[in-house]
């Protein structure tokens, strides 16, 4: 399927999907301009396209592959592609691999994850069948134990490894341990989350002549967002164009940020997909312009909508259910998700504020109200840990450090400085 004009993708959708008539439906009848099209809620959309009885469908659910999200809790989040729509996805990302470094006859092992719905694993090797240049494919995956996994990647001389920058450095720090050269890799292509510098250093130790790049910006719910940009920061992307549209908007205003140097959230239109539209989505990060060349973005962090610790994706809506169930008493009257990264991995910090009065924040808090703030702080881990066990899989594989509380007063959340209002997500770490 070629990529449609805007027009009448606004006009299929509102026709054919019951979500997108209801959210257009104080529009006027021809309103075809992206910036005159409300911002999709991702909790609306979402709440809309439970299946099987979705409302943001635009036809039955009888030709198409079923992807689980990236972002999932108790309640799963599904997407969908007909096979022309995946063909399309795979061949667009498979021509940014050539901005990435991929030759002619270059050994890839794709490291991605595979099953339980997941599509990141089949969607690195479909768009590397779709590439334009030959190469030779090697399906590993990153479920495969690393004493089957190095020996592979050596005995088949990989050239390229590709996978998020966990499964990356897990492989690193193996081989470096075990002693085994995999002088092959000359590249390294890595998605999913940021790479860090101190992973950047384990990667250049395990392999020195290899250059890590980013395989490309995109996911199974927003789609295509950004081709790799030839260059020294694999931060900096272009819209894949003509089969998205890439918006950075204004955090309060949600008007459209055309200047360089600007943050704001991403959010993108996908001008390929009919079954399961996605028009004017937030894609749950932030970018800016960089002036550096056409629809070049910096991509700066996850935006507020969700947040990427290591290999594990949750939304902020899944921490506050997690406060509601567990604080039974109604202490909690904030919170933030404060992510910061030490001894080489990230950590999610939970701050919750508490009412005036309450002794949880205070230095001076008796022994009864202290016994209170560790058990709410333990019902509240338990929680989110329930309906993101990938979170305590991963403590437990020593990828992230345990989720934790920090206590604090209302006062002390960060609000935007412009509009007042409560920043959900705070990302502390390193991206330079």
């Amino acid at each position: 399927m070629s990529a449609q004009h805007l027009s009448d993708l606004i006009r299929f959708a509102r026709h054919n999907s019951p979500f997108y008539q209801d959210l257009y439906a104080s529009l006027p009848p021809h309103c075809d301009r992206l910036a005159d099209l409300p911002v999709v809620d991702q909790q609306a959309f979402w709440a809309a396209n439970a299946l099987p009885d979705s409302r943001v469908l635009t036809g039955p659910l009888s030709e198409a592959t079923l992807y689980k999200t990236g972002g999932t809790t108790g309640s799963p989040k599904f997407s969908v592609y007909t096979r022309d729509e995946w063909r399309t996805f795979v061949t667009a990302f498979g021509q940014g691999l050539v901005d990435t470094g991929l030759r002619p006859g270059h050994r890839v092992a794709d490291l991605f994850y595979a099953g339980e719905l997941y599509a990141s694993f089949l969607f690195v090797l479909d768009s590397l069948a779709h590439a334009p240049v030959d190469n030779v494919r090697l399906p590993i995956g990153g479920g495969a134990p690393l004493e089957s996994t190095i020996p592979t990647v050596r005995d088949l001389a990989a050239q390229v490894l590709a996978g998020t920058p966990t499964t990356l450095c897990r492989l690193a720090e193996q081989a470096m341990s075990s002693g085994v050269r995999l002088d092959a890799v000359e590249l390294i292509l890595f998605g999913g989350e940021a790479l860090f510098d101190d992973q950047r250093r384990l990667l250049a130790a395990a392999f020195p002549r290899a250059q890590a790049r980013s395989i490309g910006y995109a996911s199974v719910d927003a789609g295509l967002l950004g081709r790799p940009v030839p260059g020294s920061d694999a931060r900096v992307h272009r819209a894949f164009t003509p089969y998205s549209v890439v918006e950075i908007l204004d955090d309060s205003t949600d008007e459209p940020i055309t200047e360089p140097g600007r943050p704001g959230r991403v959010v993108v239109t996908s001008l390929f997909r009919r079954l399961m539209p996605i028009i004017r989505y937030p894609a749950g990060d932030r970018a800016e312009w960089t002036g550096t060349g056409p629809g070049h973005f910096r991509i700066l962090g996850r935006a507020e909508e969700g947040v990427r610790v290591g290999p594990v994706s949750l939304h902020t809506q899944d921490a506050q259910d997690a406060v509601a169930a567990a604080d039974t008493a109604s202490r909690v009257v904030g919170m933030q998700l404060v992510v910061r990264r030490w001894d080489g991995r990230d950590g999610l910090v939970l701050r919750l504020a508490t009412a005036p009065g309450d002794h949880a924040a205070g230095d001076d808090a008796a022994g009864d109200d202290a016994s209170a703030r560790e058990a709410l702080a333990k019902a509240v881990v338990a929680e989110l840990e329930s309906v993101r066990p990938l979170y305590p899989d991963s403590v437990r594989a020593g990828f992230v450090h345990p989720l934790s509380v920090e206590w604090a007063r209302h006062r002390d959340l960060v609000v935007n400085p412009r509009s007042g209002k409560l920043v959900r997500v705070l990302d502390e770490r390193p991206t330079a």
